[in-house]
């Protein structure tokens, strides 16, 4: 288990990187005003599993793997950013009223929320990038690693979690202004240019 003092730095410094605008949190966001804060629950589950997922494959190795063969987190990229621009699409062009049966993303089962959390947090170049950053200086290598990387990414999961959380809450309320009157169809457009958005930040970034 890592040291108080370890801890005590590391839990504020990743809970205001999670806090930071990133992909995650602007799916968060989005999914809040489109299927609100219950049902977004679901691809928050699939996002810090995928989280966790690339902080333990940071540190065992697997992202020297992905870095030496670009191209296969090229395709990856690719599939997941093309994936949500498919959706932010569906809900940009729909002329339905959010929360009716023709509605794109409400539409998602939740296994479809719990994979656009996952895709998302495993496709995402930074986020691999800041744990192979993060998590080694976190590390004391003379005792086990395995209990300290338990902790730390339990710690992470938490953040993130919380984090999503806040984006979330932030879409729900802006979807109840929106869903005034004839504020809905902007509320299509709005979270459909938002997906979108996360899918180029994702397949280009």
């Amino acid at each position: 288990m890592p040291e108080l003092a370890v801890l005590l730095v590391f839990i504020p410094t990743f809970f205001l990187v999670s806090l930071t605008p990133g992909l995650c949190m602007t799916l968060a966001m989005t999914l809040g005003m489109s299927v609100g804060l219950r049902r977004t629950f679901w691809m928050m589950l699939g996002e810090v599993i995928g989280v966790a997922l690339v902080a333990v494959a940071a540190v065992m190795g697997v992202a020297t793997l992905m870095l030496n063969y670009p191209d296969i987190f090229t395709v990856f990229k690719w599939f997941g950013g093309a994936y949500l621009g498919y959706l932010g699409i569906r809900m940009w062009l729909s002329k339905e009223r959010v929360g009716s049966p023709g509605n794109a993303v409400i539409q998602s089962s939740n296994w479809g929320l719990v994979s656009q959390g996952f895709v998302t947090a495993v496709s995402n170049p930074k986020g691999w990038a800041f744990m192979i950053s993060l998590l080694p200086p976190f590390l004391n290598l003379s005792e086990a690693i395995s209990g300290q990387l338990i902790v730390l990414v339990a710690i992470i999961m938490c953040s993130e979690f919380v984090c999503m959380t806040i984006y979330a809450s932030g879409g729900k309320s802006l979807r109840v202004f929106l869903q005034r009157g004839d504020n809905v169809h902007w509320l299509n457009r709005l979270a459909g240019s938002l997906l979108i958005a996360v899918g180029a930040w994702l397949a280009l970034g």
